[in-house]
């Protein structure tokens, strides 16, 4: 299955970008600048960079697994033509199985891990208009880990401010 689903629903796999929390600290960094309803607008200057760049993020728990967070970082490349869905999830999942993501009821697909630091392990998908469009128009995402083949935990992720969020990134 891989990032095939996610392909197919409009994103790409991407290696090796170096953009605002990038590969030497996948984590949410940056000041916070604004906040959409449950998101965060978090700006920084990356090293070397001669512009801020800014990114929307939202850290989550799982409910019944306090050990089990996410942070999901919505953010621009530095040249401004891509966006980028990052998911940054815990050690020790089971990376073979990817990352699931559903917008409502609707399935997405699954992604790939690329990389794992010491935060985390990073799924990155380029997001392409159908993604950005469901979400922005859908209520709740929920992103799957595995912590073995047979068990996913589904995190629920608010898309409350969302829309107004992605919009404003600059």
């Amino acid at each position: 299955m891989g990032a095939s689903q996610w392909v197919r629903h409009g994103a790409a796999v991407v290696l090796g970008l170096t953009t605002l929390l990038g590969a030497s600290n996948a984590g949410a960094q940056g000041m916070v600048k604004n906040t959409f309803g449950d998101w965060q607008m978090r700006c920084e200057t990356p090293a070397g960079a001669t512009a801020e760049q800014c990114a929307l993020v939202q850290n989550v728990v799982a409910e019944d697994r306090p050990n089990v967070t996410l942070v999901i970082i919505m953010l621009k490349t530095a040249d401004g033509k891509s966006r980028l869905l990052r998911v940054v999830a815990p050690l020790g999942i089971l990376l073979p199985s990817g990352l699931g993501l559903k917008i409502d009821q609707t399935d997405i697909g699954r992604a790939g891990f690329v990389r794992c630091l010491a935060s985390g392990c990073v799924a990155e998908v380029v997001m392409e208009e159908n993604l950005i469009n469901q979400m922005k128009t859908g209520q709740q995402a929920t992103f799957i880990v595995f912590q073995t083949p047979e068990e996913g935990i589904g995190i629920p992720v608010s898309l409350n401010g969302f829309s107004a969020g992605f919009d404003a990134l600059p």
